[in-house]
C-alpha cells in the first residue's frame, strides 16, 4: 500500500467517524425511572393467573420525528430509535387479580420455568418504531408500531407491539403496549402441577403488558 492510498483511507475513516458521532449526538436519550409496572397474564384449567413486577431498566434513544414534550408536532413514519429493556426475573412474583401476593410456591415454579440460575433477566431489543397516530391532544398519547427481539429463558423470537407514548411533561415519558407470545415459543413448557388426583393444565399463551417511565438524561450527565 502506497502513502497516497494510506492517506486516502485515513482521511476516510475519519469523516466516517465523525458522521458516526454525529449521528450519535442527535439521538435524545431517556433513562428508565421508578414508577414502570410489568404484568404477565395467563390461564390454567382451575383459574386465570397472574404475575407482577416493578422493575424495567434500560433506555431509549430516538432521534428526530420523536414526541418528548406533550402535544409536539410531529408526522407519521419511521423513527430513528433504539432501546435497551430488561426484567429481573427476580422482581416478578404472582398476584391475585386486585395485586396481592399469591403463592411463593407459585413465584419457584415461574423463576424455574424461566431458567432464572442462568439467565438473570427478560431483556428486549427494539429493533423498529413507527410512528401511526400523533397525539388527538396534548394530554393523549402518540401511537407506534414496534418490532423488536425478545429473550426469555435465553431464547430469542422477533415480536411486534403496539405502544402508546404519553409525553409526562418535564422531558418523561410513560411507554406502555402489550402482546401476546406462547411459552413453547420460547421452549417453556407450561406448568402442569399436581393438585390432588389431577393436573393443573396451563394455557400456552401468556399476555405482557408493560408500563415503562423514562426520562431524558440530564446534559451534564448526557457528556460524561
Amino acid at each position: 500500500m502506497n502513502a497516497r492510498t494510506l492517506i486516502s483511507r485515513t482521511i476516510a475513516l475519519l469523516l466516517l467517524a465523525g458522521v458516526s458521532s454525529q449521528a450519535a449526538d442527535s439521538m435524545t436519550r431517556f433513562d428508565s425511572r421508578s414508577g414502570s409496572k410489568v404484568r404477565i397474564e395467563g390461564t390454567s384449567s382451575v383459574h386465570d393467573w397472574q404475575i407482577e413486577g416493578r422493575i424495567i431498566g434500560g433506555f431509549l434513544e430516538a432521534g428526530a420525528n420523536f414526541p418528548s414534550e406533550p402535544g409536539q408536532t410531529v408526522q407519521p413514519g419511521k423513527v430513528e430509535a433504539r432501546a435497551e429493556a430488561f426484567i429481573p426475573i427476580r422482581s416478578l412474583a404472582s398476584v391475585e387479580k386486585d395485586g396481592k401476593p399469591y403463592s411463593t410456591h407459585m413465584d419457584d415454579i415461574v423463576y424455574e420455568k424461566l431458567l432464572e440460575a442462568t439467565n438473570k433477566r427478560i431483556l428486549f431489543h427494539l429493533t423498529e418504531l413507527i410512528l401511526k397516530e400523533p397525539a388527538k391532544s396534548k394530554d393523549a398519547p402518540y401511537v407506534f408500531d414496534s418490532k423488536g427481539e425478545l429473550v426469555v429463558a435465553g431464547v430469542t423470537n422477533t415480536i411486534s407491539m403496539p405502544v402508546n407514548i404519553t409525553p409526562l411533561g418535564e422531558k418523561k415519558l410513560k411507554i406502555t403496549g402489550n402482546t401476546t407470545v406462547k411459552m413453547t415459543s420460547f421452549k417453556i413448557n407450561p406448568p402442569a402441577p399436581s393438585l390432588g388426583l389431577g393436573l393443573i393444565k396451563t394455557g400456552d399463551d401468556v399476555k405482557l403488558s408493560i408500563e415503562w417511565i423514562v426520562a431524558q438524561r440530564p446534559a451534564a450527565a448526557a457528556k460524561q
